[in-house]
């Protein structure tokens, strides 16, 4: 795992937990954005992307 893999998907993780369950278009665009970096840190790493509504599965 790359450092800078294993940073974005951390930082990217938080952001979404933040505002997953916010209710405001900017909340959800946000927790988007979130999981996009934390998708970008994986991809780098190899790891398969995650593909559900950011909210809906356990963690």
């Amino acid at each position: 795992m790359s450092v800078k893999g294993h940073m974005k998907e951390a930082a990217g993780y938080v952001k979404e937990e933040m505002h997953e369950h916010g209710k405001t278009p900017e909340a959800q665009r946000k927790a988007a954005e979130g999981r996009e970096l934390r998708n970008e840190g994986r991809i780098e790493d190899g790891k398969a992307p995650k593909t559900v509504k950011p909210g809906t599965e356990d963690h």
